[in-house]
């Protein structure tokens, strides 16, 4: 189809804004998602690979937003920060952000597929291959002679979802920021997406997008900003606090492709902690939910505060929920 002279403007613009080595990788038909985060690091996803920082790209992300947006008639404002839409140039999925959503301007582009692949090409790339073990590593236990420090390095490196529970001052912010760090020492190049209503969080990853929440705003609450996220190609989703009936959609994203998150809530004790997320769920739905909650948080630990400092009383790993008894079946570790 033969572009308008208007059209041929637009594609120029957005070309030169978006930098060389974008395009580049928008023209290389191994690069699958193009992801440049809000420190100007530019990440790519290949067939078959992991991400890679290919460069740290000083690319006029604002005003390419701003012109794609004027593109599709819409408006990209401090209240409405993000774009979702397709790029002019190709129909790939664009989603955008802009401050003070974020710090800096963010994008992540999903490339539309040129190709269809057969079964054939995924049994050749090994994707069809025999597995001869588990893949779902939040379904092993955690063995019994572990230290509590052991544990919560256990449950990093398989992946398990972590819920920090403890009462207003107890450390929850603190011990959060141990585990985030502990993420990024063994996966290094996981994506870790935060979403908080305060700047708390601290993240030592090279790969991380930081967004701040804002309860008053539907554009940019809790509960937008997850659903934002599955578009930002996430390994691991962490959360400040959950406070609301957005625990609904974050149990549903770590339970769907995106393991090894961590989220606080305020509880005084670790199964209370269970009962905590289902008042928050309860907000979005009259449904039971338990056998979610059960699935979708493996490892609960709860933090106070006594006359002698904090200390981690107890750790409770979550295995499941029976349905007769109405309890779950945990495994405690004191």
């Amino acid at each position: 189809m033969q572009l308008s002279a208007t059209q041929i403007r637009l594609h120029t613009k957005i070309k030169s804004e978006l930098g060389k080595e974008v395009m580049r990788a928008l023209e290389d038909d191994s690069v699958i998602e193009i992801m440049l985060n809000s420190d100007n690091t530019l990440w790519v996803e290949r067939i078959g690979h992991g991400m890679e920082h290919i460069v740290n790209h000083n690319c006029s992300a604002q005003a390419f937003i701003h012109t794609v947006a004027s593109y599709h008639n819409t408006n990209i404002t401090i209240d409405n920060p993000v774009l979702e839409c397709e790029l002019p140039l190709c129909g790939s999925r664009l989603e955008a952000l802009v401050p003070p959503l974020v710090k800096y301007p963010s994008f992540t582009i999903r490339k539309k597929a040129k190709t269809i692949f057969t079964l054939d090409d995924y049994e050749r790339q090994g994707i069809l291959a025999q597995c001869d073990k588990n893949y779902n590593r939040s379904e092993e236990y955690i063995p019994d002679n572990l230290t509590k420090k052991e544990i919560i390095k256990y449950a990093v490196e398989k992946r398990k979802n972590i819920l920090v529970v403890g009462s207003t001052g107890s450390g929850k912010t603190t011990l959060t920021n141990a585990i985030i760090d502990e993420i990024a020492k063994v996966n290094p190049d996981d994506r870790l997406i935060i979403i908080e209503d305060t700047a708390e969080l601290q993240c030592t990853s090279k790969n991380q997008i930081i967004m701040r929440a804002k309860r008053e705003n539907h554009n940019m609450d809790l509960l937008r900003l997850l659903m934002v996220t599955m578009r930002l190609r996430p390994d691991r989703i962490l959360i400040g606090e959950v406070r609301d009936k957005a625990a609904l959609e974050l149990l549903k994203s770590w339970n769907t492709g995106h393991p090894g998150g961590v989220a606080t809530v305020h509880a005084d004790s670790a199964r209370l902690g269970l009962l905590r997320i289902e008042q928050l769920i309860s907000e979005a739905t009259t449904s039971p939910m338990q056998t979610l909650i059960a699935e979708a948080i493996n490892l609960v630990i709860f933090i106070t505060k006594t006359d002698g400092g904090r200390i981690v009383p107890e750790i409770m790993e979550v295995r499941g929920y029976d349905p007769i008894t109405q309890q779950y079946i945990t495994k405690i570790f004191k």
